[in-house]
């Protein structure tokens, strides 16, 4: 069983700048795809970013490409999502989560959250105006 950790969540103004990190429990973690998901209340869960058990790939959503991103220290076992220019649009609780994939798979597989089998409990993160 892997379990996740998230914190790093907070309340910042719009423009700012937080860092999260998602501790992981175990090496196994390290073999696995690490992915980012949110949810604001009243919403669905929305994919954020996502890095391939190699760490050769990474994906983001649209909404956050450019100012969000996510990596891993493996020696730590332990990812990060660092979130610049953060705007209201971006309040939502963040999930830190695992996936196994094969190595053909694309984005269309690392987006999906059905793909994800372990999930931390999140942290929230608030961005006001």
């Amino acid at each position: 069983q892997v379990q996740l950790v998230e914190s790093g969540g907070g309340l910042v103004q719009a423009g700012g700048s937080l860092r999260l990190s998602c501790a992981a429990s175990g090496r196994a973690f390290n073999t696995y795809t690490m992915g980012w998901f949110r949810q604001a209340p009243g919403q669905e869960r929305e994919f954020v970013a996502a890095v391939e058990r190699t760490d050769s790939s990474t994906y983001y959503a649209d909404s956050v490409a450019g100012r969000f991103t996510i990596s891993r220290d493996k020696a730590k076992n332990t990812g990060y999502l660092q979130m610049n220019s953060l705007e209201p649009e971006d309040t939502a609780v963040y999930v830190c989560a695992a996936a196994m994939h094969s190595p053909f798979a694309g984005k269309a597989d690392y987006i999906r959250a059905s793909q994800y089998i372990y999930w931390g409990q999140g942290t929230q993160v608030t961005v006001s105006a």
